[in-house]
């Protein structure tokens, strides 16, 4: 495999990253968990996001299949915490990929 084929694999890959991050909803979600490193319940993010909680649950879904978030269970409840590691650095990975092999041909 080249080295466009093996960025072409990682744009693949990065697709439903970066899907995730349009929505608006998913977006504020992830900025209000940043801000409380030791997690929100449904019922906390719904005291700064002006959704249902069953919209809110089925954000943080979305974002837990991709990695975005994780949740800690305290009592009954789920505390959704950043995990934001690992989808990340998939995004950067392709992000610097693509601007050596711009720039190779940039200066070439």
């Amino acid at each position: 495999m080249n080295q466009v084929e093996h960025i072409q694999k990682q744009f693949k890959e990065c697709i439903p990253l970066l899907e995730v991050l349009t929505d608006e909803n998913r977006q504020a979600i992830i900025m209000l968990l940043g801000q409380h490193k030791s997690g929100l319940n449904v019922n906390m993010i719904a005291e700064h996001i002006k959704l249902s909680r069953p919209a809110i649950s089925h954000h943080l879904k979305v974002l837990k299949q991709n990695g975005f978030v994780n949740f800690e269970k305290k009592g009954v409840e789920n505390y959704y915490v950043l995990t934001l590691h690992h989808p990340l650095e998939q995004i950067k990975t392709l992000i610097t990929a693509v601007e050596a092999e711009c720039n190779r041909f940039l200066s070439d």
